[in-house]
């Protein structure tokens, strides 16, 4: 299972790079976690549009999915040209429903999914459960045929919740919104030093660190993460590849 960041941005893109949005492929499958801006664009210099088989969406905030409308035509020009010959499969919480809008149901097909479900899309076993957050959100997690792990949070608070689903992961890719001294500040988004103490009560083999703050040094999340897990931190970044 190979993981490729599109877009690490919380909010909006900085210049030439994007806000949420994740490749995993696996055994032929492609699957793009979250869609947000500068993602489609992205997307394409690790991904043909024609390969690309499902998008999961965390939830209905712009920085994760304001892309996929524009993916949706996309996949309507391809299919009706004949360089893409299947819909392209979208599965988004059943709570956020009522907030889609597609207009064209042959191309892009909308599939609901909840907290506790399982799927599977090719050889890659979906888990989701719910994040603490201000509107309805779904962190997933992602099961090789090899029983190699992947979790990403979508955006989330502190929560036991994010610890069982990421427990044993080998990478855990979780939101690092605001520093330490910014605790509390806002609901519903997790610090750096909170991200590390759920990765470390999760017992995770690596922990990534995305959907960062547009101010200050992004190196410091590392340090406050670090202070609380003992394992490789990373921070993520546009076109980083990381084999699972």
């Amino acid at each position: 299972m190979n993981l490729t960041v599109i877009g690490c941005w919380g909010a909006y893109p900085e210049k030439n790079e994007a806000t949420s949005g994740y490749l995993v492929e696996c055994e032929g499958s492609h699957i793009l976690l979250d869609c947000g801006s500068g993602v489609l664009s992205r997307l394409q210099n690790h991904c043909a549009l024609e390969q690309l088989d499902a998008v999961v969406l965390t939830h209905m905030h712009a920085d994760h999915m304001a892309d996929v409308y524009s993916l949706e035509f996309a996949i309507l020009i391809l299919m009706q040209i004949g360089r893409r010959s299947k819909p392209l499969y979208l599965y988004v919480n059943e709570k956020e429903l009522d907030s889609l809008a597609f207009e064209y149901p042959d191309y892009v097909r909308v599939h609901p999914v909840r907290a506790g479900e399982e799927l599977t899309i090719g050889h890659v076993r979906l888990q989701f459960s719910e994040t603490v957050h201000e509107i309805p959100c779904l962190a997933v997690k992602l099961t090789s045929r090899e029983g190699r792990t992947l979790v990403y949070s979508g955006d989330t608070g502190y929560c036991q919740a994010m610890i069982d689903l990421a427990r044993s992961a080998d990478v855990l890719m979780i939101e690092s919104s605001f520093y330490d001294f910014q605790a509390g500040r806002m609901k519903g988004h997790l610090t750096a030093g909170e991200a590390g103490k759920i990765a470390a009560l999760a017992g995770v083999g690596q922990t990534i660190l995305t959907h960062f703050p547009h101010y200050g040094d992004l190196n410091q999340l590392v340090l406050e993460a670090s202070r609380h897990y003992a394992g490789q931190i990373r921070l993520a970044y546009g076109g980083m590849q990381i084999h699972i």
